[in-house]
């Protein structure tokens, strides 16, 4: 398909950054607990298996809530869905800081998973509707790489609230930061068909490009919904997906105290050593996983071809995690952990891209639900067994080797059961 010469208007990257701006304040939430939850489980006594449990209690609302969240985007849109929900998410956060006892914070947790559940969906959805085919890559990557430059702020801030005013200061803090976006949301966001400031020009430029048209599925949802069960190319993308999942909720979950406690040095400088691999997956994600994709692209490279080198070139450089457990040099396990998490983070913005790839029409939301409700199980899964694991153990080097082992899965899966990465037929 050729592609025509790009507009003067930028509405569609304006969007995306604000989709961008979202993902990063909604990862605050999810880096505050793995900062904050050393010191909570000091002063409230828990294990290494109840903080585990805690920090999954977010995945398990998430997780069961993104089927029907899918759902109601593909029937009303971006819009009103994640008005609501930042709204609700930033609601949850600052009341997290002002219950004590594991029960009172667990219940917030999963309230907080609820709310954020459509973020991610939504973000594809609206993606699919705003970009055209030739720069879907870059404006994947611009909110897949806010996820992990999240955790390049989010650590810092944590800490440094932490510090200040207690583990209750980093959920003050990080609530305040998703309320004004909240606030932004509700002003900015709209859909392309009823943006006042998106020009004819542009608005043809993104739907003769590839972009998804307005559109409700053709027919019920449960039907359409076991239609995509039935795919083969849907359980591809989902299965390798949450095997990118296990290590990236690892990673999201435990690696501060990892640093800290098998690393053996302080909070702060656990804090810098942890911030060095989220760095650099987000250099790699927006870099590699994005511009570079739409770069080879728009050169003239076959996209399919394009997007699976990128996809399992990134998996096999997370496969670096199985290299953790063999040394005791801080220096070799940061770059070990930092090669591992920036090959994972350039293959996340093409799988996140895919179910717009590949959905019929109407279903992304309900495509990327189906993928993202399996990664997620895996967010429930891997701080839990962790957890278990360290208690038993003493040590994260098993949990790392699980989660290498479910990558070379993953690629295993997007290799031989996707398949191409084409439109499903209807």
């Amino acid at each position: 398909m050729s592609i025509a010469q790009k507009p003067a208007g930028k509405v569609r990257w304006g969007i995306g950054l604000l989709l961008g701006a979202g993902t990063v304040v909604n990862y605050l939430d999810r880096v505050n607990i793995s900062v904050a939850g050393e010191h909570m489980a000091k002063q409230y006594g828990w294990s290494h298996t109840e903080l585990g449990m805690l920090f999954s209690a977010f995945f398990w609302s998430y997780t069961l809530a993104q089927i029907p969240v899918g759902a109601i985007l593909d029937k009303t849109g971006v819009k009103w869905v994640n008005r609501v929900g930042t709204l609700l998410w930033s609601i949850a956060t600052l009341l997290t800081a002002l219950l004590g006892g594991f029960a009172g914070i667990f219940i917030m947790r999963m309230i907080l998973g609820i709310a954020e559940a459509p973020a991610f969906p939504a973000n594809s959805k609206a993606t699919g509707y705003w970009f055209p085919l030739a720069e879907r890559g870059l404006a994947t990557s611009l909110f897949d790489g806010a996820a992990k430059f999240s955790n390049v702020i989010g650590v810092g801030v944590s800490t440094w609230a932490i510090l200040n005013w207690g583990w209750q200061g980093a959920f003050i803090v990080t609530g305040l930061i998703n309320l004004v976006f909240a606030i932004a949301f509700w002003i900015f966001y709209r859909e392309p068909w009823e943006h006042e400031k998106l020009s004819s020009e542009e608005r043809e430029y993104i739907e003769k490009n590839g972009a998804q048209v307005q559109g409700q599925a053709s027919g019920a949802f449960l039907d359409n919904l076991l239609v995509l069960f039935k795919n083969r190319k849907v359980w591809g993308l989902t299965i390798g997906f949450m095997c990118y999942g296990y290590s990236f909720y690892l990673f999201l979950t435990w690696l501060p105290n990892y640093m800290t406690q098998q690393l053996h040095v302080s909070m702060v400088k656990g804090g810098w050593y942890t911030i060095i691999p989220w760095v650099v997956a987000t250099i790699t994600d927006i870099l590699i996983g994005g511009w570079a994709v739409d770069y080879f692209i728009s050169k003239g490279k076959d996209p399919n071809k394009v997007r699976k080198t990128i996809l399992i070139l990134g998996m096999l450089f997370g496969a670096f995690i199985l290299l953790e457990p063999t040394t005791s040099n801080p220096t070799l396990q940061v770059t070990y952990l930092s090669i591992a998490l920036g090959g994972l983070a350039f293959s996340a913005p093409v799988g996140w891209s895919i179910p717009a790839l590949i959905a019929p029409k109407g279903m992304v939301g309900s495509v990327g639900a189906i993928m993202n409700f399996f990664n997620n199980l895996m967010g429930v899964l891997a701080p839990i067994i962790t957890g278990v694991l360290i208690d038993r153990t003493g040590s994260f080097n098993t949990g790392f080797v699980i989660a290498g082992v479910l990558i070379l899965f993953g690629i295993l899966s997007y290799v031989f059961i996707l398949g191409d990465i084409v439109p499903i037929e209807e």
